[in-house]
């Protein structure tokens, strides 16, 4: 009996797999073109996520796209794939906006190019993944452009006045209103995904708690998790504690940076230099971890490095109940002050649907009402036995992207608190084997971001044959593209603020 393409897409074309597991890759069903890009189509339209799409050289000339779709509600993960034979497919940004950066960056690594996509320029500059891949340069292609006598360009960046990272906006303005943002990354390629290739060793970890440097520890966990399922090695329930804890001490301090940054960019100094002290706190309390306030070195395929004694454990929860003191008091004096919340109401407001249709994580999304974070829907280690709340907000506007993290600090400074008070006993690291071949692995981590997404892919020698990262900025710069329409270009530090995106993190 033959089946058609309708019938075939209710699932059966999907390999299932789930946050920190692995299955072999002749499970993963090769499928055509038309078929692969009708299981996308379906899979979003029926509310599934694309967490990952990436390409993947196969022997001789031919190469293979990956698609790995997040099903929230049945906390599973579903793959699929299809093989390019003519170096070309068909777009389906048009139809799916959460695969636009994604089919840029394949075709810019891979020489593939995406037919009808609406606006193919480079993500990063960078020598591709192939040495067959021309060395795309900086400042290559046109920008998006208002014809329009009444309609000016402003340009800012890459090169800005302080210590940031190279990011380049070129703003559409009528007058000061913006009609159109354009963001140009890639000013700072690094290599990370071509440097995680080949045999797994002492650096591997190096290179993957690197990826975006304030997100040490989610980056670091999804590339242990890919390790461990890949040797089949099960973490022992302490070190699951404590990769727990750092992560989320990881979030207490950017989210309470986060809202000084946002104070400071409306002129409320109080809360600004409060929580630029407080920051520092939760980030010596990363210190007592493992020596390093940003967490590095801490975690360990198998594990972590260190481990905590009773002295350690009731150091932290002193400065725990100081630092949650402190952050309360300052946070309370910026939503009393009318002059801040008459800038953070109705400025930059994305609605729910935007946030479903970009494929928006994190705070950014939960700020637009939407339920989403890793720690619910795709729980692994500490987070399979600990729940967390899930704090949400409807009005998609800065002041709900700030008091996202308000209520997530609470949510965290809680679940840290608890999980030392209880910490098991047991070893911190069991030693990991060799990496099994010719398999495939995804890693799922709610950063302080959003979702952190690693795909590794061996090959017949058990080495990684391709390594894919998605930060969760790749999936939320349009966001504040489009949160900046219609609103004053004096409004854009604010709006840039309230989704703090990784530069570095989106460079690769």
């Amino acid at each position: 009996m033959t089946v058609s393409v309708s019938e075939k897409i209710t699932g059966s074309l999907y390999a299932y797999t789930s946050n920190g597991s692995e299955l072999a890759l002749d499970e993963i069903p090769v499928l055509s073109t038309e078929e692969f890009n009708k299981l996308i189509l379906s899979g979003v339209s029926d509310g599934l996520r694309v967490s990952s799409f990436f390409g993947a050289a196969e022997t001789g000339s031919k190469h293979k796209l990956y698609a790995v779709l997040s099903d929230d509600k049945e906390s599973s993960l579903k793959i699929s794939s299809t093989e390019i034979e003519k170096n070309e497919f068909l777009s389906l940004t048009s139809q799916c906006p959460q695969v636009h950066l994604f089919e840029r960056e394949i075709a810019e690594q891979y020489g593939l190019k995406p037919v009808n996509h609406p606006w193919l320029k480079p993500v990063r500059y960078n020598q591709g993944m192939t040495n067959e891949t021309q060395q795309i340069l900086p400042a290559v292609g046109d920008f998006y452009k208002i014809e329009s006598e009444q309609v000016h360009e402003v340009a800012v960046g890459p090169v800005h006045a302080g210590i940031i990272e190279p990011g380049h906006f070129r703003f559409q303005c009528h007058g000061e209103t913006v009609f159109h943002l354009e963001i140009a990354l890639g000013y700072q390629h690094r290599g990370i995904e071509r440097a995680l290739q080949g045999e797994f060793n002492k650096k591997s970890i190096h290179y993957a708690e690197n990826t975006a440097g304030d997100s040490t520890i989610a980056h670091g966990t999804c590339f242990c998790q890919i390790v461990e399922s890949l040797s089949g090695s099960e973490l022992s329930a302490r070190a699951q504690a404590i990769r727990g804890i750092a992560l989320e001490l990881e979030r207490l301090a950017n989210h309470v940076g986060d809202l000084g940054a946002l104070s400071g960019d409306v002129g409320f100094l109080p809360t600004a230099s409060f929580c630029g002290r407080i920051r520092g706190e939760f980030l010596n309390m990363t210190a007592v971890l493992c020596g390093n306030r940003f967490g590095r070195g801490l975690l360990k395929a198998g594990g972590v490095r260190s481990n905590l004694n009773q002295a350690h454990i009731d150091d932290l929860l002193r400065r725990l109940d100081g630092a949650e003191k402190d952050v309360t008091v300052a946070v309370d004096l910026l939503w009393d002050t009318p002059s801040v919340m008459a800038r953070f109401e109705n400025t930059g407001t994305l609605t729910a649907q935007n946030a479903i249709d970009l494929g928006l994580v994190g705070p950014a999304a939960r700020a637009s009402g939407l339920i989403r974070d890793v720690r619910k829907d795709h729980p692994a280690g500490i987070y399979c036995s600990s729940n967390i709340p899930v704090a949400s907000c409807k009005s998609g506007d800065v002041f709900a992207r700030a008091h996202i993290r308000w209520l997530e600090i609470k949510n965290s400074l809680q679940f840290v608190r608890e999980q030392l008070r209880k910490l098991p006993e047991g070893k911190i690291h069991v030693n990991c084997g060799r990496l099994k071949p010719d398999r495939i692995a995804v890693s799922l981590s709610e950063g302080w971001r959003g979702e952190v997404c690693h795909t590794a892919i061996t090959d017949e020698n058990g080495n990684f044959l391709r390594y894919k990262i998605v930060d969760p900025s790749f999936h939320n710069w349009t966001g504040l593209a489009i949160a900046l329409r219609n609103q004053q270009i004096s409004d854009f530090p604010l709006c840039n603020k309230s989704f703090n995106l990784s530069y570095c993190g989106h460079d690769l």
